[in-house]
């Protein structure tokens, strides 16, 4: 692999290109948060909450901006932060810019590519020897198009050879590389506790285990630097806090692009990558400006969840969120929705609930939080709602949200388009 001479770079028409699929309209200004929440009143004025839904518009202006940031590399679709196998479909025919999946499980890759996806992609080592085997028959009788599954030591093949062990075609398997940054000598270290191949040296040697075995074949490699794409910069009210992840996140970018080229050079001598996947939706520009990248992942910049609200090199349009019903005002200042404990994964704190969005002037109890079976509501807000009326909340995080709803109502301008089904609505819990 060598480094991109000048015509790989895009130009800015391609930049700034509108998207290729149809039913894209241009993004409009942002609305004040009185003319969102109208919108949606109006929008939802006959469905019974609680549900929840995607604002197409701001998908597709929130895709644009991804597209212009990714400078022609081709944005690999993360599709934990999604969620939905429709809206899945809608994604990857938007845009030639958009091409393929990142699944987070086996058995969820398996399931999308007997749908008819191709071009998969599992992020995490698996330990299901029913679906490495199912992974191993769907190999044998198509080597070129079959998910990939992600290793990071012996212990992964040798699963993966014995659940393959009946068939000829070797499964397709890709790397994945530790790129968290290690100051103070190595005695700190800072990102993902991920994959424990760190080094060229240890990532040739784990290459040339894998091309030794017949079995496993080596055809791309992941290193994703989470504390640089998932890791906002500019929150509100947190100045020295932001100015040390800054310093952070740009000493540990060069420490990023140094050894991912190192690695990528090195493995080149030992096997033909078809692939080199790296960052996320917070690290769009800086990982596709590494000639050692040939693609990025993303996924939860389409639905914009309340995690990437604080980047200053971008600014997306929330569009995903979820509706409660008022249920009970039990006095002034406060009503209460039925529902909401949709809480985050992550360290257990209070930034992993979910924020009342509209209408303005709402937030969460701070000693109650958003609930199981009720979250209370205080602020100016509190007192213009009645019983019935609707709120309006954002998750922390993106496709997680689908966990909870069986479908998703997809909007556009002041319609339905169309409402549906989530992994969970097709009876598919992958986690």
């Amino acid at each position: 692999m060598m480094a991109p001479d000048e015509s790989s770079t895009a130009t800015v028409e391609e930049q700034t290109r509108p998207l290729a699929g149809t039913d894209t309209p241009a993004p409009l200004p942002l609305p004040t948060p009185l003319e969102a929440y109208e919108r949606f009143e109006a929008i939802f004025s006959e469905v019974q909450a609680p549900f929840a839904f995607v604002d197409l518009d701001a998908v597709w202006a929130n895709a644009a901006d991804m597209l212009r940031r990714s400078r022609g590399k081709p944005i690999r679709i993360a599709s934990k932060s999604v969620r939905s196998r429709p809206v899945l479909e809608r994604l990857l025919d938007l845009d030639p810019g958009f091409q393929g999946i990142l699944g987070f499980t086996l058995p969820e890759a398996i399931w999308l590519w007997e749908q008819g996806f191709r071009d998969l992609v599992v992020a995490y080592p698996t330990t299901d020897r029913g679906c490495l085997t199912r992974l191993a028959r769907i190999t044998s009788e198509d080597p070129d198009e079959a998910p990939v599954v992600m290793v990071d030591s012996t212990e992964h093949l040798d699963l993966v050879e014995e659940a393959a062990t009946s068939f000829v075609a070797p499964v397709r398997v890709a790397m994945d590389i530790d790129l968290s940054w290690w100051p103070f000598g190595g005695r700190v270290k800072i990102g993902p506790k991920r994959s424990p191949i760190r080094t060229a040296e240890q990532a040739v040697a784990l290459a040339q285990e894998i091309d030794r075995r017949e079995r496993t074949k080596l055809v791309g490699l992941m290193a994703y630097e989470g504390q640089i794409a998932g890791v906002g910069d500019n929150v509100p009210r947190k100045a020295i806090t932001n100015r040390l992840i800054r310093t952070m996140q740009s000493a540990s970018a060069k420490d990023v692009e140094e050894r991912r080229a190192e690695i990528v050079t090195a493995l080149s001598e030992v096997a033909q990558l078809e692939f080199v996947n790296g960052g996320g939706t917070g690290s769009i520009e800086p990982t596709a400006s590494e000639w050692a990248v040939t693609e990025v992942a993303a996924g939860s910049g389409f639905f914009a969840p309340i995690l990437f609200d604080h980047y200053r090199a971008f600014n997306l349009r929330p569009a995903a969120m979820f509706a409660l019903p008022i249920v009970r005002r039990p006095g002034r200042g406060v009503a209460t929705a039925l529902g909401g404990g949709y809480l985050a994964s992550g360290v257990g704190a209070k930034d992993r609930m979910p924020v009342p969005y509209l209408p303005a002037g709402l937030r969460l109890d701070p000693h109650e939080g958003a609930g199981e079976v009720q979250t209370p509501l205080r602020g100016s807000g509190a007192d213009r709602l009645r019983v019935g009326d609707r709120v309006y909340l954002r998750h922390v995080k993106a496709g997680e949200l689908c966990e909870r709803f069986n479908s998703l109502y997809l909007v556009t301008g002041m319609t339905i388009r169309d409402q549906v089904p989530t992994y969970r609505g097709e009876g598919k819990s992958f986690l």
